[in-house]
């Protein structure tokens, strides 16, 4: 077996959930994985991901990532509405040429037709995605729009859509000549590589916009004393944390117990990912754990994941 330890922040969610995102895409691509957290007092904290095999899983996970490219999945037979809201046929751009994800990412992205659409209606701002393909395992990621009952857990909003975030995560952002903007997973793992497998989270970069898991790119016009947006300021975020923080949250959920008010757990031992799911929603008695909460503030329409507090039993 292999065993790999990265640091942590346990009071950065999107961390958190990035670190279940681990657990779950090694278990995809090495087989049979276990991941838990591990502190003690003056150290720093770890997340430990054990997989079968030689592979070190970090590393392995991240060059899936630097690789994939996302596609949307649409319903069999669906097109995305006209500006005017009617359907155009036998085309999968719209009326203007390019999808809302093209035109925000500045690649050109695929649709994938599927008769396991979950969501039922399809909404062209939020439709799933789909990475790996071909000789590669291939994942679907939909949890901002499931269609279950669970909380869908959706922090972005207004016109940016989930292939087009995913795609500067992976690939970055690019202008029309195809210039890169900012960089993605893909960049960082070529020009930082090493860095990258030791400490994933921490590798930061300027970033225009995000799914909003990681706080040290969150802001708010009162916070920051101005808007970043309107002065063409980017902020630094991790893109391994905001991806496989969507990932993480594909089978998993925290807790929101009051509106915009958020709980967590960690859990200290070894566990394969469909026991790490229901430790981070506080399912009691699976392993050792500690228990964080945050609020989610707003910044116009998008929620803001904000750095968490511990929970102490009274």
């Amino acid at each position: 077996m292999s065993e790999a330890a990265i640091p942590v922040d346990l009071h950065n969610p999107g961390q958190v959930f990035a670190c279940l995102g681990f657990l779950e895409a090694a278990a995809l691509l090495l087989g049979r994985a276990e991941g838990g957290f591990d502190w003690n007092e003056g150290n720093a904290d770890l997340f430990r991901l054990r997989v079968d095999g030689a592979d070190n899983p970090v590393e392995a996970v991240l060059e899936f990532l630097a690789e994939a490219k996302p596609r949307e999945l649409i319903p069999i037979g669906w097109r995305p509405p006209t500006k005017k809201g009617k359907n155009l046929a036998n085309t999968t751009t719209d009326e203007d040429g390019g999808s809302p994800a093209e035109e925000e990412s500045g690649l050109c992205l695929e649709r994938v037709e599927t008769s396991e659409f979950v969501a039922g209606t399809a909404d062209k701002m939020s439709l799933p995605i789909m990475l790996g393909g071909g000789n590669r395992p291939s994942v679907a990621l939909s949890h901002w729009t499931d269609g279950s009952s669970r909380n869908p857990f959706k922090l972005y909003s207004g016109n940016r859509t989930a292939a087009g975030i995913a795609a500067a995560m992976l690939s970055g952002k690019h202008d029309k000549k195809g210039k890169v903007l900012t960089k993605g997973i893909r960049q960082l793992f070529k020009e930082q590589r090493q860095s990258l497998i030791a400490g994933p989270f921490h590798v930061l970069t300027p970033m225009g916009g995000s799914f909003n898991f990681d706080p040290r790119g969150a802001w708010t016009g009162l916070d920051a004393g101005y808007s970043p947006n309107d002065q063409d300021h980017d902020v630094l975020a991790s893109p391994v944390v905001e991806l496989l923080a969507a990932w993480g949250l594909e089978h998993a959920r925290p807790d929101e117990f009051r509106t915009r008010d958020v709980r967590y757990a960690v859990g200290r031992h070894l566990l394969p990912p469909v026991l790490a799911r229901a430790v981070l929603g506080g399912a009691p008695g699976i392993a050792e754990t500690r228990h964080f909460r945050f609020h989610l503030d707003l910044s116009g329409k998008n929620k803001v994941v904000s750095f968490a507090q511990e929970e102490f039993a009274p």
